[in-house]
């Protein structure tokens, strides 16, 4: 009987490492060169596994249990919904505190444009078949003149860019991540990018 009632006893340790183990897999997947689909596919893998013990537990009239099962749940499904919300920050900024000093460089080396434009490279993208290609440049700015662009989170055309873009975020000063609209590149003339 005293067994039965140990293991019937809630058990706070599971939340949390529901949230590390959580935390872990979003760092994961925003250093692996994933656009989140692999973290969406275990988000969802693991909410039906999450809901299939939930519902024997409730079958097996086990109060405690799913009362443990549902605040896995409930902690899994809020930090993945914030992971989802910020992915494109959490992997910017993920990235950058690992790689910049290799992107830094790369950057540095190449030559002045001649057109006006700022030195760029690609730094990240995504896309599936037939639904187009999304590229995130890494901009440096000598004169951080996108910082404003940066701080008001608005799409827009801004010097040094050729195309209206829908986001400039600051990785740190003087270096931007610039996303571009889907199916639209650095130096490769459509509607709105002409170069």
């Amino acid at each position: 009987m005293v067994n039965e009632n140990a293991r019937e006893r809630f058990n706070w340790r599971l939340p949390l490492y529901t949230a590390f183990v959580t935390i872990v897999a979003c760092l994961l997947d925003a250093f692996a060169e994933s656009d989140g689909v692999l973290y969406f596919l275990l988000v969802v893998f693991v909410s039906l596994s999450l809901f299939a013990l939930l519902l024997f537990a409730a079958i097996g009239k086990q109060p405690r249990r799913c009362v443990s099962i549902l605040s896995i749940l409930a902690v899994y499904s809020i930090l993945s919904f914030i992971v989802f919300r910020n992915h494109y920050a959490i992997r910017n900024t993920a990235r950058w505190s690992l790689l910049s000093r290799r992107y830094k460089a790369e950057i540095l080396a190449q030559s002045d444009p001649a057109n006006g434009e700022l030195k760029h490279i690609e730094w990240d993208g995504w896309g599936f078949p037939g639904a187009g290609d999304t590229t995130v440049y890494l901009v440096f700015d000598p004169t951080d003149s996108l910082a404003a662009a940066a701080d008001r989170h608005q799409p827009g055309k801004f010097a040094g860019i050729p195309c209206k873009v829908p986001r400039v975020s600051r990785l740190e000063n003087r270096w931007y991540a610039v996303l571009f609209y889907t199916d639209e590149r650095w130096g490769k003339p459509n509607r709105d990018c002409s170069s």
